[in-house]
């Protein structure tokens, strides 16, 4: 079956150009041209967004923690396009959960790389003989359905935050610098900032609760799980 992308932008010709270069490459095509019409079309659980940040209320960086915040469609990869250039945008951007941060004027050949790389991503399945669920203590882990339980009870992870959960989580004890994480989850091709890390880190450890603390900062170095959650 051919992968679906969804392609949001209020610029008909950007959309056009976008749906022709990816047509010809075998993608099948949805299309919106304004937020709301993006949240409706991502209901049909396209494999890709790529989603315009300036649009009329609500913008692309609404849209996404809208999407983000939902289950359904939480583990949509999500890349932004932008006609602006401040790094700031881009922290925001991927901070929210987006996948790449493209600038406009886009080039097609650029665009169908990044595509292809967010696609690989997004679908590569765990390593044979990789654990498909994960237990440490009264934290839970199922990669299969991308699910995670404290104590019983289940908690919301965006991809992102569950990705780098469960990575630290199988191999705990192991310190993975910052720089690592960004290659691991999000991949050396797309240029992320260190505070990028530092703030899904942040709110992972919110949704531990109680047991936060085996999350731990290795000074200097990076992070690591510990291997068992103990009492701190």
């Amino acid at each position: 079956m051919n992968k679906r992308v969804l392609i949001v932008d209020d610029e008909p010709d950007i959309v056009d150009l976008i749906s022709y270069n990816l047509q010809k490459e075998g993608y099948e095509i949805l299309t919106a041209y304004d937020g709301q019409g993006a949240l409706s079309q991502a209901a049909r659980r396209p494999d890709l967004i790529i989603l315009d940040v300036m649009m009329p209320p609500p913008d692309g960086f609404e849209v996404c923690k809208r999407l983000k915040s939902d289950p359904a469609t939480a583990t949509i990869p999500v890349i932004f396009l932008t006609a602006r250039s401040a790094e700031v945008d881009e922290i925001v951007g991927l901070e929210i959960g987006a996948d790449d941060f493209i600038q406009k004027p886009i080039s097609p050949r650029k665009l169908l790389a990044r595509v292809r790389a967010v696609v690989r991503r997004n679908e590569a399945s765990p390593e044979a003989g990789e654990q498909e669920t994960l237990r440490s203590g009264r934290l839970q882990i199922s990669k299969s359905t991308f699910t995670v339980k404290v104590g019983g009870k289940e908690v919301f992870f965006p991809r992102k935050e569950f990705e780098i959960l469960a990575l630290l989580v199988t191999n705990r004890g192991r310190v993975f610098s910052r720089e690592m994480l960004l290659n691991q989850i999000w991949g050396s091709d797309v240029v992320v900032v260190d505070r990028t890390v530092d703030v899904h880190i942040r709110r992972i450890r919110e949704k531990l609760g109680e047991d936060a603390h085996a999350l731990e900062t290795v000074k200097g170095v990076g992070y690591r799980f510990r291997n068992e959650l103990t009492e701190p």
